[in-house]
C-alpha cells in the first residue's frame, strides 16, 4: 500500500447467489449443457491453498527480489517471475506478444528518477460475454533496499496480494480445464509503481488494454496476509473498502457470496467517508473508481511491520491468506457468471 496519502447498512440476500447443484462426474465438462450459475465453484476455490501461497511468497518476498523497487533489478525479477507463472499455467497474455504493459519513464513525475517499469497482465477470455471484463488487481512492487543494504521484502505489502492473485488465476484456470470457462473475461492485473503514487494502475486506466467502458468491476487486493491489533482475538475477518461507493448491487453481491461460502467477518470500518486514514484513495482500485468502475478493496489493516524490513514471509497468516483469496475468487466468479452486468447506480 502507498504509504503517503496523495488524494485527499448493506442489503444482502443469499438469493443473489443462485444455489445450484454441486459439480460431480455427471456435470463435469458439460458447460454447453449446464448453466454456469448451476456450477459449484468451491472445488476450484479449494485449489487455493495455504501451502501453495506460502511456497510462492517465500520466493516472491525473498531477498533475491531486492524489495521490488520500481524500475530496478529486483522489480524486473518480479515481473519475470509473474510472466513465467502464467506461461507455466498456460494462461494467455492480455497483449499480443508479451505479458508486459510498459509504463514509460516519461509517465512518472519529472525529476523523480523512476525508471521505466511494467504492469503484468494475463487473462482468460470469457465464453459468452468475452467483451465484458472483471479485473482482479494487486501491486507487484515494494520499496526496495535501505541505505544500509537491508531488504524491504514486502511480504504482506503486497506480496500477499500478488501470490493471492496468482492462486486465483490458477483456480479459474482449473475451472476452464474442467470445462467451465467463465462467461465474462477475467483480467489478472499486476500493477507496478503503487508505492510511488499509484502510477501503474493509473497508466492502465488511462491506456487500457481492454475498454474501461466494458470493465464491470475491479477487485483489488492490497495486504491480505496479516491480522491487525483490532482483530487479534478474531482472525477471521477482512476489511472491505469501496464496495458500495458506486454500485449498491456490487456490495450486496459481495455480502451474499461471503454468507453463502466463506463466513468471514466483513469489517467496513475504513469504508467510512470520515475515516481519517482515507484508504479508499490510497491503493490501485481508486484509479478505476475515478473512471466509474465499481470496485472492492480487500485489506487486512496496518500492523507494526508496515513499510519496515520486518515485513517478512514468516509473519504471514497463510490459512487466512488462503481464505481471503478464496473470497475474492468466489466474488469474481459470481460477477463473471451472472446473467446481467452489475449496475452503477451511485456517483
Amino acid at each position: 500500500m502507498k504509504k503517503i496519502m496523495w488524494m485527499t447498512g448493506v442489503l444482502a440476500s443469499v438469493l443473489l447467489v443462485k444455489c445450484g447443484p454441486k459439480m460431480n462426474e455427471n456435470t463435469k465438462g458439460t458447460s454447453s449443457e449446464t448453466s454456469m450459475t448451476d456450477v459449484d465453484p468451491m472445488p476450484f476455490a479449494n485449489s487455493i491453498t495455504a501451502d501453495e501461497l506460502k511456497e510462492m511468497l517465500y520466493v516472491y518476498a525473498s531477498d533475491e527480489f531486492e524489495g521490488r523497487n520500481t524500475g530496478e533489478p529486483g522489480q524486473k525479477k518480479a515481473v519475470a517471475y509473474l510472466k513465467e507463472y502464467y506461461e507455466n499455467q498456460e494462461i494467455a497474455s492480455a497483449l499480443d506478444s508479451t505479458y508486459f504493459q510498459t509504463v514509460p519513464e516519461s509517465f512518472f513525475r519529472a525529476g523523480s528518477g523512476i525508471k521505466a517499469s511494467e504492469n503484468v497482465v494475463a487473462y482468460i477470455k470469457g465464453s459468452t460475454k468475452p467483451d465484458e471484463y472483471i479485473i482482479i488487481s494487486a501491486h507487484l512492487d515494494h520499496v526496495g533496499v535501505s541505505d544500509t543494504g537491508e531488504v524491504f521484502n514486502g511480504a504482506d505489502d503486497d506480496g500477499s496480494g500478488t501470490v493471492g492473485l496468482l492462486e486465483i488465476a490458477e483456480a479459474f484456470n482449473e475451472a476452464v480445464k474442467a470445462g467451465y470457462t467463465p462467461q465474462r473475461s477475467i483480467v489478472f492485473l499486476h500493477v507496478t509503481a503503487e508505492e510511488k503514487g499509484l502510477y501503474g494502475s493509473r497508466y492502465y486506466a488511462e491506456n487500457p488494454i481492454f475498454p474501461i467502458a466494458n470493465t464491470v468491476a475491479d477487485l483489488n487486493i492490497d495486504m491480505i496476509g496479516r491480522v491487525d491489533d483490532a482483530h487479534k482475538d478474531n482472525e477471521n475477518y477482512i476489511y472491505l473498502i469501496g464496495s458500495d461507493k458506486l454500485s449498491t448491487e456490487l456490495d450486496s453481491i459481495s455480502t451474499a457470496v461471503n454468507n453463502k461460502y466463506m463466513n468471514i467477518d466483513l469489517d467496513y470500518t475504513y469504508n467510512d467517508e470520515n475515516d481519517p486514514n482515507r484508504f479508499y484513495y490510497r491503493s490501485d482500485h481508486y484509479n478505476f473508481a475515478k473512471q466509474g468502475v465499481p470496485i472492492i478493496f480487500y485489506f487486512n489493516g496496518v500492523h507494526a511491520d508496515y513499510h519496515k524490513v520486518s515485513d517478512t514471509p514468516d509473519k504471514i497468516n497463510y490459512p487466512m491468506l488462503a481464505k481471503r483469496s478464496q473470497l475474492v475468487f468466489l466474488t469474481a466468479w459470481e460477477l463473471a457468471n451472472r446473467a446481467d452486468r452489475i449496475v452503477v447506480d451511485k456517483k
